[in-house]
């Protein structure tokens, strides 16, 4: 297996909005991120964004028609960034090894680095807030963030149906299960780090995942 050195494992950079009005959009987007995942969404007013994001109130409907439209550009930026990062990760580890299960336990080790920077950037799990306050969200908004917890399980199931065909397993458990269980420690990883101000939950749970996988697919 390939080592990493920190260059190729630092999480990419999002560009800079180009103009003025994409700034704006962005500011508002980021101050609803932070005020939705600590207080709800049906608890975030229109008025309290438009005074911290210092714009008048046409300006922000200048960007959104309401507030339902503003939930859904929420969730879209949120669901493509996510997929943006995968993408790009997976395509690394990929490139550093044409192996299947080596390329996976690169995927996870440098996903296990990702987030543990990543952590500190984001005050909590938007998916949970959706699903939890399923009642402040719209039908649209609510099936977005179902479908990007779907594309992230197809994903992983696809790829470890690859390795299975390479690697026949030696564990009992389901691929689809081994799936889910990077979704469990990432979405759950949140409330512990949060509940325990232990930035490393993910990234540790991760590392663990990756000897189980090792283990499933190689054996002792």
């Amino acid at each position: 297996m390939t080592t990493q050195t920190s260059e190729e494992t630092a999480p990419a950079v999002q560009s800079e909005p180009r103009t003025k009005g994409e700034r704006t959009r962005e500011r508002i987007l980021d101050i609803t991120y932070e005020a939705v995942i600590r207080k709800g969404f049906a608890a975030t007013s229109i008025e309290e964004l438009v005074e911290a994001a210092g714009i008048t109130k046409s300006g922000f409907f200048y960007h959104f028609k309401d507030k339902a439209d503003l939930a859904r550009q929420l969730i879209e930026r949120y669901t493509g960034e996510n997929a943006r990062f995968l993408d790009e990760m997976a395509g690394r580890a990929r490139e550093l090894s044409d192996d299947p299960l080596h390329s996976f336990l690169i995927f996870l080790k440098l996903y296990a680095e990702a987030m543990r920077e990543l952590v500190y950037a984001h005050p909590g799990c938007m998916v949970a807030t959706v699903t939890f306050q399923d009642r402040s969200w719209d039908r649209e908004t609510r099936q977005l963030t179902i479908d990007s917890v779907l594309n992230w399980r197809g994903r992983f199931i696809g790829w470890l149906e690859e390795i299975a065909v390479v690697y026949p397993p030696k564990g009992k458990a389901e691929l689809a299960d081994l799936a889910d269980a990077i979704l469990a420690f990432t979405y759950g990883g949140m409330t512990l780090a949060k509940a325990l101000g232990d930035p490393t939950a993910i990234s540790r749970q991760a590392l663990m995942f990756r000897e189980t996988v090792r283990l499933h697919f190689l054996g002792a």
